[in-house]
């Protein structure tokens, strides 16, 4: 069974790839989709590898 933190990173890849998934079907957004994308993925990367971390203001 998979931990909270694993979860969330699932989901938030799979959004990603929502967002790329939308960024090739509609160049007008592309630009926009693929930086959410970025978002997303790098929000993953933070909860897989520092699930209890901070985000310093």
């Amino acid at each position: 069974m998979p931990s909270h933190a694993e979860l969330a990173s699932k989901l938030l890849r799979d959004a990603a790839a929502f967002f790329h998934t939308i960024a090739e079907q509609n160049p007008p957004l592309k630009d926009q989709m693929d930086e959410n994308a970025d978002v997303f993925e790098q929000v993953a990367d933070l909860v897989e590898n520092d699930p209890m971390g901070q985000i310093e203001e």
